[in-house]
Order: structure tokens, then sequence, then C-alpha cells
């Protein structure tokens, strides 16, 4: 989840997101014509250089149709080497007109279950993530993911298959919370998925929503913490 200015060499967002989640942040269908785009503010993300890890606070929940897949053990950690999960070091950590990110560990998921009786489930992650956050009110940072970066599959009962982002990447938008730690929360977002199975299989849903809390520390110095400001 490296954090780098559109001046940085590493791109800005590769591909998708979080958990049966990546893709667009659902939004409603207004009739009204669209004005032009506001200009994006200024993003600063400190301290610069440091290593930082995504934990999961509570639990991640994938919907599709009527089958919920909960989570209860998520994180995205750095190696302490490269780019991944890493604020850019300065002045990449600074862009005075929009957000500042860059390549992203993909996040692992495990101890998860179905709300159907007798189907368990994992979930597993491959490929070039990304971050990028942008400073405002509030602030927000968008996860991407690349094709098929996510798969969920079920077992027991019900063997499905749920691949996130299936065609194309995807991204998913969420709040970001400065704090002790600060916090990056996804509410009911929306990624395209395909689903494949049989009997008690979503199969006609082509899309997930996905709901989660994120913990994110300083790795590199645990007595400071990760802040976006403008």
């Amino acid at each position: 989840m490296t954090l780098s200015s559109s001046r940085s060499r590493t791109p800005l967002s590769i591909g998708a997101a979080l958990a049966a989640a990546a893709a667009l942040t659902l939004a409603g269908a207004g009739s009204a014509t669209a004005g032009p785009a506001a200009a994006a503010g200024s993003t600063t993300v400190t301290p610069a250089g440091h290593y930082f890890a995504a934990n999961l606070s509570g639990s991640a929940t994938f919907k599709a149709g009527s089958v919920t897949v909960t989570c209860t053990v998520s994180s995205s950690t750095p190696t302490g080497t490269g780019d991944a999960n890493r604020v850019p070091q300065a002045p990449d950590n600074s862009n005075a007109a929009g957000p500042v990110g860059g390549p992203l560990n993909a996040p692992t998921y495990s101890s998860c279950r179905t709300s159907m009786p007798g189907v368990s489930a994992t979930v597993t992650t491959s490929g070039a993530w990304g971050v990028s956050v942008q400073h405002g009110a509030p602030s927000t940072a968008t996860l991407s993911m690349p094709i098929g970066g996510l798969v969920v599959k079920t077992s027991g009962l019900a063997n499905c298959t749920v691949t996130a982002a299936p065609d194309a990447g995807a991204s998913i938008t969420g709040t970001w919370t400065n704090g002790a730690p600060s916090k990056l929360t996804f509410t009911n977002v929306s990624v395209p998925v395909d689903v494949v199975g049989g009997f008690g299989c979503p199969t006609s849903a082509t899309s997930s929503v996905f709901n989660a809390t994120y913990d994110i520390t300083d790795t590199t110095d645990p007595a400071s913490q990760i802040t976006v400001t403008g």
C-alpha cells in the first residue's frame, strides 16, 4: 500500500481493491448534467519514507446475492524493502494538486465463514495492488487491484467461485481518518464479480458489496502515526 505522489516513478494505483472488494464506489445515477470536475486539493502523507501496515479492525464482509462471506483476519504488511506499503520519500510524499499513492502488498484474508450453514470459505489474493490517498473533508483512500486479484471459494453444501474484477482492474474508495492509529473505512462499496458454481451459488450476481475498517500503523516507528494532511 505504498503511498507515492504522481511525481513518483511508481504508478499511482494499479488495478483494484480489498476483499471481494475492488471496484468503483457505489454511486447514484442522477439525471442532471455533470458540471466540470472540481480541482483536487493538495495532499501530504507523513512521516515520509516510513513503512506501514493495514490490519483489519473487526470483520470484513463481502456480499454477493444472498450469500455473505465474513472474515475476521486481514492485513497488508510491508516486507521492509522496496516501495510497497511505504510512504514515499520527500518530496514525493506531497502533491500540490491531487492524491499521493503507490504500490500495496496484496491483503490477505483468513478465518472466513459464510452465511450458509455447512458452507466454508477461503479468500485468496494475487497480483499488483495499489493505494492512493487524497486530503479533503473527508480525506479518502482508493485501493486498486488487478484483473482477478481476489477470489472467494466456498466448499461444503455449495461449491462456488467468486472472482472480483473479472474483466478489468477495479478500484474502491474509502474514508481516511487520522488518529492513533489512523483508520481506513469502506462502507457498502461495490466491486464487479463473476460467480460460477452449482446449487446454492449466487450465479446471477454481477457485483459484491464490501465493508471493512483497517487500522493503519507505522511499522518503522510504532510511536508515530501515518497522517494525511493538505
